[in-house]
């Protein structure tokens, strides 16, 4: 692992530990966070992405017209980049300079880092943030659940691409909506 692409491990105690976490998370707070990239992206102001598995056409097409609006924008998303739209959009962010914190479902100890996001790691743009122990080395959907809840509540905005009725996406913005900030 390069320099730039070592983890760094955040204790609730380090003062870089967001407390939004703790505000909104309470007592499900992570206990520390693994980072790799520049730390203090956690603190700008930042959008969530979020989008069900399936999604229908002019959702789709909506979500990657506002993924390109941010890029024009130079806005901080913040997201899991896991349903196929989310990806999508991820494509589209990493075509332009704008800060990006990715969160995967999964340690990042042992993770493979994709080379188009080696390159925004170094230069300071790309965040990968996980709330997960070295032996977490395979998504589930538990660790999915927790990690939206993560970037959730990192985030001082929230936009869902499509929310499928009576899918965990929304009981996410159930959860979101109580804090304030959809």
């Amino acid at each position: 692992m390069k320099p730039s692409q070592a983890i760094a491990i955040i204790n609730r105690q380090n003062r870089q530990y967001p407390n939004l976490l703790i505000e909104r998370l309470g007592k499900d707070a992570p206990v520390r966070l693994w980072a790799i990239g520049r730390l203090d992206l956690i603190n700008i102001p930042k959008t969530a992405l979020f989008c069900s598995k399936i999604c229908p056409g002019d959702a789709i097409l909506n979500a990657m017209d506002q993924a390109q609006k941010w890029r024009n924008q130079r806005r901080c998303i913040i997201s899991g980049f896991h349903s196929p739209i989310e990806k999508e959009c991820l494509e589209i962010l990493l075509r332009g300079d704008q800060s990006i914190i990715i969160c995967p479902a999964r340690s990042l100890e042992r993770m493979r880092i994709p080379m188009e996001w080696r390159g925004g790691i170094g230069a300071g743009r790309i965040l990968l943030l996980s709330p997960f122990e070295p032996s977490q080395r395979r998504l589930t959907v538990r660790l999915s659940e927790q990690r939206n809840k993560l970037v959730a509540a990192l985030a001082d905005e929230v936009y869902f691409a499509h929310i499928t009725p009576g899918g965990k996406t929304e009981r996410l913005a159930e959860q979101i909506s109580e804090w304030g900030i959809i």
